[in-house]
């Protein structure tokens, strides 16, 4: 099996086991999911989601945030740890989107990479999410599951991976087969315990399950 082929039944097979994953990440606007990216670094995404709710609850606009004092939104954000950095750079972007961009958020990816606290994992989840276009987002569960699988040969630096991953997943299929990674990754193929490859979905053609 060629590493295309072992990437499209790996997207078959995960579509099977997860046929409704999706960004686990709470928001109903394209903003929101650019604060909870920001504030998931180093955090559980279900620790932001409740941390937010009293975010908006004392800021709910864009502009809101962008006047609002650093040490404010820090003093709301610090149980996602890192407060200090991480309300710097909410607010700092914030600003950005109210002053340049109709407090929008903006569909390119070099102007996303150029907004504070924001890399290209954030980036393309940005792009996959809210605007549907092709994105493959790197982050912990992704790297580990690629390679693990095979799909990539001991690459850990995420760009690299991004790189290597463009090749052989199809653009479309990129943003939910990264979704689906999360979900497999925490449940299955787990960083902290053995990966429970007895259950696995993915063991007739995981190579660190001894398949060619």
């Amino acid at each position: 099996m060629t590493t295309q082929e072992l990437a499209l039944e790996t997207i078959r097979l995960l579509k099977e086991a997860y046929p409704d994953a999706g960004c686990t990440l709470d928001y109903d606007q394209a903003w929101k999911l650019l604060v909870s990216v920001r504030l998931a670094a180093q955090c559980t995404d279900a620790r932001v989601n409740i941390v937010v709710e009293e975010l908006y609850r004392h800021f709910p606009t864009v502009t809101d945030l962008a006047e609002a004092d650093v040490d404010a939104i820090e003093a709301i954000v610090r149980p996602c740890g890192l407060g200090r950095s991480k309300a710097r750079d909410i607010s700092a972007c914030m600003k950005i989107l109210h002053a340049q961009y109709d407090d929008k958020v903006p569909g390119d990816f070099d102007a996303l990479l150029k907004l504070p606290g924001v890399g290209r994992k954030s980036a393309n989840l940005i792009m996959g999410d809210v605007f549907g276009k092709p994105a493959i987002v790197t982050d912990t569960h992704c790297i580990r599951l690629v390679n693990r699988i095979g799909l990539v040969d001991n690459i850990k630096e995420p760009k690299k991976v991004e790189m290597a991953l463009w090749k052989i997943i199809p653009p479309e299929e990129g943003s939910d087969l990264c979704h689906r990674f999360v979900f497999h990754g925490r449940e299955v193929c787990t960083a902290r315990t053995r990966p429970h490859c007895d259950i696995c979905c993915l063991k007739s053609v995981c190579r660190k399950n001894g398949v060619d």
